[in-house]
Parts: C-alpha cells; sequence; structure tokens
C-alpha cells in the first residue's frame, strides 16, 4: 500500500473553512508539536484541499496532511492525480489523498453534477487518475489515496483499487467490520468526533450540534442504519443513543479510551475531531488537555 509517514497512531480532524489560512498553518505548527501525526480536513465548498495541503505541507516538517475528503466532483481525474503527484513528490510520505462522492445535495446544486451512481463515478474516477502517464511527475511515487468508505461495497472498492479507507461518523464495531474487509494489508484510518466536557448535558448539546447537518443526509443515516441503531435515532440532530455513539464524551482518559477501541478494532491511525460550542472554535485547548491521555509527546 502507498506509504505514509505517520509517526503516532493519532491525529487531528478539523473543520477549518472559516479560518484564515496563516492562523490554520500556526495551529498545524503546534498540533505537530503536541505529537499528533496529521492533520485532515473535508472540502465541501471552502478551501481548496489540494492548495490548502500545499500550504500546510510547506509550513510544518512532519505532519502528515490528509484530504478528508476531496471530492472528486471539484476536479477531474487527471487534475486530481497531476496534483497529487506533485504534492507526493515534494512531501514524500507526507500527504494523503483522501476521495469521496460526497452528498447528492452538494453535488446536484453546488457543482452541477449527476450523483446517480456514486460507486461506479468513483471506479471510473480511479481507473483515469491511474492511466495518467508517469511522465507528469517523472521518478515520483503516487501518495496514498483512501477512499471515504462506509458501506461494503465502497469499502471492498477501497480495497481493491485504493490503498485503504477513510470512514467517518462510525463506531468501533464499524472499524473492526471495515478492516475484515479491507484485509490486513491496507490502510484504514478512522475519524472519532469528541466533546471534551465531564458534564453530560453539554456534552449532548454539542453531539446533537455537530450531527445536525450529517443527520440530514441520506448516505449517513444509511450508514447508521447499516451500524445498528434505528429510525426513531435518525431525528435532527440525532437522538441520545446516536450522539452518545458517534461522539466520544467526558474527561481526556474517557476520551483516549474510545480512540483506543478503535485501534484494537484495526485502525492504524484515529482522527480525532473536537466538537465545541461553536462548530468555529479553537480546537488546540482540547487537544493540548487530549495529548497526554493519548499518549503523545
Amino acid at each position: 500500500m502507498g506509504g505514509i509517514d505517520f509517526r503516532s497512531r493519532v491525529g487531528v480532524w478539523w473543520s477549518s473553512d472559516r479560518w484564515p489560512v496563516n492562523e490554520v498553518l500556526s495551529r498545524a505548527r503546534e498540533i505537530e508539536q503536541l505529537g499528533y501525526a496529521s492533520l485532515f480536513y473535508g472540502e465541501a465548498g471552502g478551501k481548496e484541499a489540494f492548495t490548502q495541503a500545499a500550504a500546510l505541507l510547506g509550513g510544518t516538517d512532519r505532519l502528515v496532511v490528509g484530504t478528508g475528503i476531496a471530492n472528486i466532483h471539484a476536479r477531474s481525474a487527471p487534475a486530481g492525480e497531476a496534483g497529487a503527484r506533485t504534492l507526493g513528490a515534494l512531501h514524500p510520505g507526507r500527504f494523503v489523498l483522501g476521495l469521496g462522492v460526497s452528498h447528492a445535495p452538494l453535488v446536484e446544486y453546488s457543482y452541477a453534477g449527476s450523483y446517480s451512481k456514486p460507486l461506479s463515478t468513483m471506479r471510473d474516477y480511479l481507473a483515469t487518475m491511474d492511466a495518467v502517464p508517469p511522465e507528469v511527475e517523472p521518478g515520483g511515487q503516487r501518495p496514498a489515496r483512501l477512499l471515504a468508505a462506509l458501506g461494503p461495497k465502497m469499502i471492498e472498492l477501497s480495497a481493491a483499487a485504493a490503498d485503504g479507507a477513510h470512514p467517518y461518523l462510525v463506531t468501533p464495531e464499524h472499524t473492526a467490520r471495515t478492516r475484515e474487509l479491507l484485509g490486513p494489508d491496507k490502510w484504514l484510518v478512522s475519524e472519532q468526533a469528541v466533546a471534551l466536557t465531564t458534564d453530560r448535558r453539554t456534552g449532548l448539546e454539542r453531539a446533537h450540534q455537530h450531527l445536525h447537518i450529517y443527520s440530514r443526509l441520506p448516505n449517513y443515516r444509511n450508514s447508521w442504519l447499516r451500524q445498528g441503531f434505528a429510525e426513531s435515532d435518525l431525528v435532527v440532530g440525532g437522538s441520545e443513543k446516536l450522539a452518545e455513539g458517534m461522539v466520544a464524551m467526558g474527561g481526556a482518559d474517557a476520551v483516549a479510551a474510545q480512540v483506543k477501541r478503535h485501534l484494537d478494532a484495526g485502525a492504524d491511525h484515529v482522527l480525532v475531531q473536537v466538537v465545541g460550542g461553536d462548530p468555529s472554535a479553537d480546537p488546540l485547548p482540547a487537544l493540548r488537555e487530549l495529548a497526554p491521555a493519548l499518549g503523545l509527546s
């Protein structure tokens, strides 16, 4: 599988679109200093994913930077492949190309695309990337590709045509099933949302706010049903059961224990996403508090 130079088994997922890029970069430097091995971020109509990766990679020393995910409807497959190879050549082992089919509302309204056959669309996109000639970056090694995979067919495609999977909003049990489908030799990078508070009511408020937009998206709703949740859990913002299943709440040790469950279930790397009362809040205070409990230095 494509090489990734993770220096620890825990990284960060941060939706930083609302932040000026120079402030994102300054926090990325501290995230690196705290011992987190990676910084992943999404692409949903905010900052352009490859440009942001170039800034973060160039401004840090060892931090792995990953797109979680780059929307395949935002750029052609040849453009995506060329950009990824360039970043991989400049920063070997430090760039991870996470790819995803996104969601029907975003694709159809923001990109005027079609969302009728997401699995075959992704399969064709990967095949077109593979066909890009090596001359686009002579001597360069293609960086690791991970797919945003929730259902079994996309997970199987992650094993057959990519270097692994990057599941989002999943339980450790889902991580275990993903590992079974991927096999032992593919990367599995799971995301885990965390609300660092010992007040249950506050934790639930943060979790419901975090889940609000996702609870309206069919991809996540179907994923949660496959994970054993019921239709009654899929209210806007999620039920308490769903909130507690998707967001690790409590003190640093409790949150670290949930991260360990994903690792024990077969994840190679876990990304902690700090959720708070304000979606644009600074994640660093919580990340500083979490680092010792996660065994980082």
